[in-house]
């Protein structure tokens, strides 16, 4: 995406009130386009596919399918769009399974707009997004299950999470450090045993939690 060329949204949820909410307000903002909407995951699956938008913005716990699953679906089909879950719920039983499903970002309702705005573009660039509560959450959660040592990342082993807390792809990692693909996964492997982690998402959010990025 170009700064001239504006973000694609699909809009999930099932409050007609809150799908005409958002869509009004970004299409009131500059460099947005709610190309739809859905009210259930059954529909959101179906939609991003026939309108391949940038960002789907996603409900979780919705009548006739859930958006975990939802995002499961996009995740198995290696759908091009990033899932933004936008929730009232922040529990660790909606936060996990969101993120483990393939969820780029985990954002709240109560979020102010201008928030809002810059966690789309974040999730259109593939960057993770997590509200601080949400964060938080995650760290807490992702250490409980275990009690990974105190062994540093490798040189090698920070340049890839520092690629993957920008977006960047296995295959695009791998042309940018003249390296497999396989040994990125590797390497992936090696950093989330490190980390404590099961997946990308969570690695960036322990990363940061540790200052090990930023």
């Amino acid at each position: 995406m170009t700064a001239e060329t504006p973000i694609s949204l699909l809009i999930v949820d099932d409050h007609p009130v809150v799908r005409d909410g958002l869509r009004g307000m970004f299409a009131a903002a500059p460099g947005f386009t709610v190309l739809g909407e859905a009210a259930d995951g059954v529909q959101a699956v179906e939609r991003a596919a026939a309108l391949d938008p940038d960002v789907v913005l996603m409900d979780l716990r919705m009548p006739g399918g859930g958006g975990v699953d939802a995002i499961r679906e996009l995740t198995r089909r290696g759908a091009r769009a990033r899932v933004l879950v936008l929730t009232t719920y922040d529990t660790d039983s909606d936060t996990l399974p969101a993120i483990e499903a393939g969820a780029t970002g985990y954002l709240l309702k109560d979020a102010p707009r201008e928030e809002l705005f810059t966690a789309v573009r974040a999730a259109a660039e593939g960057r993770t997004v997590l509200s601080p509560a949400v964060a938080s959450r995650l760290v807490s959660a992702v250490r409980a299950p275990r009690s990974p040592g105190n062994e540093p990342l490798s040189a090698r082993e920070r340049e890839v999470l520092v690629l993957v807390a920008k977006g960047t792809s296995n295959k695009e990692i791998a042309r940018e450090l003249f390296i497999s693909e396989a040994t990125v996964k590797t390497h992936l492997t090696h950093l989330y045993a490190k980390l404590g982690v099961n997946d990308r998402a969570a690695a960036v959010a322990v990363a940061y939690d540790r200052g090990i990025l930023g």
